[in-house]
């Protein structure tokens, strides 16, 4: 029941996906991820735009309340789960991989904020975009029971990583920003 643009196109690929297994046999296997995060994200995504606003002493724009809740998963564990899906998962199959790490928006800034050492201050609500979902959370049940995967890295172990991958590799964001002219905007 897609509610958006982003959305609807998402669930049309699953369809095509579903059509071309059932009619011509392609092997394909469907996965769903939660938010994402850790190292070489495109700094327009959330975390590392909210870690370079904060390192910068930028403030932090929140859409609404702030109160939007997203499951964050490590992209290792991501690329794991792939990973094992591509090598024992069964054709025609949807898995979702999620990681049980739900979190409103305003606590993943106040997050980096601390671990950054920025203040709160630095928090901007700003008005909310059109079909801003107040959840987006998955359960990673079937892959778990499936196929025996759970994720290894916790929030609290990997956003710091995460931080300091990016503190420590302003050169690969600057390559970023020579790329991508609109780049300045988010930054």
């Amino acid at each position: 029941m897609p509610n958006v643009p982003y959305a609807a196109a998402k669930a049309g690929g699953d369809l095509m996906c579903r059509a071309y297994f059932n009619t011509y046999k392609v092997p394909v296997i469907v996965t769903h991820c939660s938010n994402n995060y850790g190292p070489y994200q495109h700094p327009e995504k959330l975390i590392p735009y909210f870690i370079f606003r904060a390192m910068n002493n930028q403030s932090l724009p929140i859409h609404g309340d702030g109160l939007h809740v997203r499951d964050w998963i490590y992209v290792r564990d991501h690329c794991e789960a792939i990973d094992l899906i591509l090598h024992n998962g069964t054709l025609g199959e949807v898995y979702n991989i999620g990681s049980d790490n739900e979190r409103p928006t305003i606590d993943i800034a106040r997050i980096i904020l601390n671990l950054i050492g920025r203040p709160y201050s630095l928090i901007n609500n700003v008005p909310d975009r059109p079909g801003n979902d107040r959840r987006y959370s998955i359960s990673a049940s079937k892959i778990d029971r499936e196929l025996g995967w759970k994720p290894i890295h916790t929030f609290e172990d990997a956003m710091p990583k995460t931080i300091q991958w990016y503190q420590h590799n302003i050169d690969w964001v600057e390559k970023i920003k020579d790329k991508d002219q609109d780049f300045t905007n988010y930054i």
